[in-house]
């Protein structure tokens, strides 16, 4: 943690408004994407943030600062979505790290690379809807786990922070969610090619 993180963090517990804000600005994009690959709506990711932010604030002065801020944001970001998904546990198995509008129909939230091929684009697109379906198998602990790992770059003594689990838990849950995801891959290739044949 910087002093300056560290200095914002004194003056947003004394009450400083400012201090505050510039201290969320700096999680609010990466915060929300943890949101809406969790609940996979805009507005229901947007309602957990503002929530998550309210408590933030409100538990800032209990932060002990053994972690980053950051890290702490996330944690009670994840644990609100967690909450999001209780109350209406549909949503556990319809997790995508996808967007959907509100006809429900789902896109990728990357760009596409503009200078390759059409059949590049096309190819890369079929990938990626693999792998979305594939994602989807997984359980929703595996499915945050690599998330946070392959998808955020999270460490994974950031991730044990944030999901609030051991850091063997969180290696485990990687590792089962890579094999998981791998076996679900081939599975996948080996009935495409069926049908190809």
């Amino acid at each position: 943690m910087s002093e300056f993180e560290k200095q914002l963090i004194k003056m947003a517990k004394s009450g400083d408004v400012d201090s505050f804000e510039k201290l969320i600005q700096s999680t609010q994009s990466k915060a929300y994407n943890i949101a809406l690959r969790c609940l996979k709506n805009e507005e229901d990711a947007m309602d957990a943030i503002q929530e998550s932010f309210i408590k933030v604030f409100r538990a800032l002065k209990g932060f002990k600062e053994e972690s980053s801020f950051d890290t702490w944001v996330y944690r009670i970001v994840v644990n609100t979505c967690y909450d999001a998904l209780r109350k209406n546990s549909k949503h556990w198995s319809d997790i995508s790290l996808y967007r959907t509008d509100e006809n429900h129909n789902e896109s990728v939230m990357e760009l596409p690379d503009l200078s390759q091929s059409p059949e590049i684009l096309l190819e890369n697109s079929e990938k990626l809807a693999l792998i979305k379906a594939c994602l989807s198998k997984l359980s929703p602990d595996q499915r945050e786990a690599i998330t946070l790992r392959d998808m955020e770059n999270f460490s994974y003594e950031e991730i044990a922070e944030i999901l609030n689990c051991s850091l063997g838990t969180v290696k485990s849950r990687i590792s089962r969610a890579r094999i998981n995801l791998r076996q679900h891959l081939l599975e996948a290739k080996e009935l495409n090619d069926e049908y190809c044949v």
